[in-house]
């Protein structure tokens, strides 16, 4: 028996080897054919090498940003006088010193710009060392200790370099990450729990319902997107704490895209309405609600899946605008948006290219959530050739 050519053995390159029929194991043969869906899916996705790289980068990402407090060497709106310090590079080995370090800095004025700049002191190595004591946090929001991943007794390292007001930008970044991440991850979630009931009982029931719910996701989907953006987030009142702000930015994204959500399941659900396992339902003298949740939600769920991983990126990119904007997270809060706000000027982005960090970061995120999407895409269907 010849297996399916995504379950044939690859060669060199990714080419794929030729099967041979008479050589494969019998028991690996029945467990493809007794399989779950679930366990072909798995299956099939692992062998997206992309796809499982991007995957495993965005769960280092969301636990840097869990732990971003440990990770982070300095208190993010920790003034320092090192104004525009250029990143540290880091050495295991150098003339002057054998271990982790970083080179201190030496201040000096040009004489052509007239602005103060640094200069690298090799005379002055600073060791690098891991599990420092610095500024106090909570572990998880529960736990308080002064524990750091890394850092310096004596003198600063600043591994991305400083900004306007000499605050450690490495440590902005992975404080950003938490609010950035989280706020695309549970904006999402609650407009696909809004998209799949509305777009359930749209699809499902029909008529003044089904009328009622694309009237709205038209009126919606023809509302220009910023200015929308901006009604409603001038209603967030400006004496808000920064952890109000959050929630209302996600509820905010979370009321704008479900209606491409709702759309897709009630596609889906027109489509699945029909058949005979849902008319059985019906004869069984199941609810309206037990058949949605119960037989037709589970029967495509993994295209919500799929779907549920390409919409981040735009829940990630609208906080990103508004916060950019000004009309998003405020400080004391960070985000990438806030921190983009440091490169608006020009010069200040040729002057000082490190602070375009942050937006690598959120270059990186989407593209990594779109190419976990095209794998979990190309998965869904684990019997396709």
């Amino acid at each position: 028996m010849i297996l399916p050519k995504w379950l044939q053995p690859r060669g060199w390159f990714g080419k794929r080897a030729p099967a041979i029929p008479d050589l494969l194991d019998e028991s690996a043969i029945e467990k493809y054919y007794v399989a779950s869906q679930w366990q072909l899916v798995w299956r099939k996705f692992r062998r997206h090498r992309l796809a499982t790289f991007s995957g495993a980068l965005l769960l280092v990402l969301y636990l840097s940003a869990i732990f971003a407090d440990f990770i982070a060497p300095y208190d993010v709106s920790e003034r320092t006088d090192f104004r525009y310090t250029q990143p540290q590079q880091l050495f295991l080995v150098s003339p002057s010193y054998t271990g982790l370090h970083v080179f201190g800095f030496e201040r000096y004025n040009d004489p052509k710009t007239l602005r103060f700049m640094y200069r690298v002191d090799e005379s002055r190595p600073v060791p690098v060392k891991f599990f420092v004591r610095g500024y106090p946090y909570q572990l998880l929001g529960i736990i308080p200790t002064d524990i750091h991943l890394f850092g310096v007794e004596e003198g600063r390292v600043f591994l991305f370099g400083t900004d306007e007001l000499g605050r450690d930008v490495f440590s902005r970044v992975f404080i950003a990450l938490r609010i950035s991440l989280f706020i695309g991850l549970i904006g999402v979630l609650l407009s696909f729990v809004i998209g799949v009931v509305l777009g359930g009982i749209s699809g499902y029931f029909g008529g003044w319902a089904d009328i009622i719910v694309q009237r709205l996701i038209d009126f919606i989907l023809s509302i220009p997107t910023i200015p929308l953006w901006m009604a409603l987030s001038a209603a967030l009142p400006p004496h808000w704490p920064s952890t109000l702000v959050f929630f209302g930015i996600t509820l905010i994204l979370s009321l704008i895209g479900w209606g491409g959500v709702a759309r897709i399941v009630r596609g889906k659900f027109l489509e699945l309405r029909e058949e005979d396992y849902v008319t059985a339902a019906v004869v069984a003298g199941a609810t309206s609600r037990r058949i949605i949740f119960r037989h037709l939600v589970p029967a495509f769920s993994s295209y919500l899946i799929v779907q549920l991983t390409l919409s981040i990126p735009g829940m990630i990119l609208g906080e990103t605008a508004l916060s950019f904007l000004s009309l998003g997270i405020r400080a004391p809060a960070v985000s990438i948006g806030t921190l983009l706000q440091d490169a608006q000027n020009v010069r200040v982005v040729a002057l000082y290219p490190w602070l375009l960090i942050p937006a690598v970061f959120l270059i990186v995120i989407v593209l990594a959530f779109n190419f976990l999407g095209d794998g979990l895409r190309d998965s869904v269907d684990p019997y396709r050739q």
